[in-house]
C-alpha cells in the first residue's frame, strides 16, 4: 500500500485536545505551518501561505504530546498525511488535511527542550493511577542516580560500574 509520509515544521495553533476511547487514546491539535521566502523588492524574507493541518497521535505518543506541547511552540512531525473530502449538499466541497502523528517534537532550531523518560505502566493494574488523567506522566528514576564516586561520576548505571567496570589506568 502507498502511503504518503510526510515532514512538517510549524508551530502548534490550537491547544492539544485529549480523549480516552475504547480503542485508545487520542491527543488531536492544529499546526500551522506558514512558508517562506526572499522578497527581492524589499529585501527581506516575508511570510507566504499558512497551510493548517489536523495533527492525531495515538496511545503513549498522545500522552506525551498532551503533556508536552503548548500553543505557539515549534515543532516537526513526522507522519502519514491524509486527505479528507465532504461533500457539505449545497454542492460545496470541504477538505481537510490530517497528518496521522508516527513522531512529534520540538524544533531544536528555534529553542532549547528538555526530554524526560516516561516509564512504561500497565494500564488497569495497581501501578495504574487510578483518579490521575491519563495524560499525566509518571517520570523514571534518574538512571545516572545509583551513587557517586568521587567527582560526581556515577558509581554504577544498570549494575554495571562506572567505566563498564574496566580500570582505564590498568594496562
Amino acid at each position: 500500500m502507498n502511503e504518503t509520509l510526510v515532514t512538517v515544521v510549524g508551530n502548534v495553533a490550537t491547544a492539544p485536545v485529549f480523549r480516552e476511547f475504547g480503542t485508545g487514546r487520542v491527543v488531536r491539535f492544529r499546526l500551522a505551518v506558514t512558508s517562506r521566502y526572499w522578497d527581492r523588492t524589499g529585501g527581506a524574507w516575508a511570510d507566504g501561505h499558512t497551510n493548517f493541518f489536523t495533527v492525531c497521535a495515538w496511545r503513549g505518543l498522545a500522552e506525551n504530546a498532551m503533556a508536552s506541547l503548548s500553543v505557539g511552540e515549534p515543532v516537526v512531525v513526522q507522519g502519514r498525511l491524509k486527505v479528507r473530502q465532504d461533500d457539505r449538499g449545497d454542492g460545496k466541497q470541504w477538505f481537510a488535511a490530517e497528518i496521522d502523528a508516527s513522531a512529534i517534537g520540538h524544533d531544536l532550531s528555534r529553542g532549547t527542550s528538555t526530554f524526560h523518560r516516561t516509564r512504561t505502566v500497565q494500564r488497569g493494574g495497581p501501578a495504574d493511577g487510578a483518579g490521575e488523567p491519563a495524560a499525566v506522566r509518571s517520570r523514571t528514576a534518574d538512571p545516572w542516580d545509583g551513587g557517586t564516586v568521587a567527582g560526581g561520576v556515577p558509581a554504577a548505571v544498570d549494575g554495571v560500574p562506572a567505566g563498564g567496570g574496566l580500570d582505564p589506568l590498568a594496562v
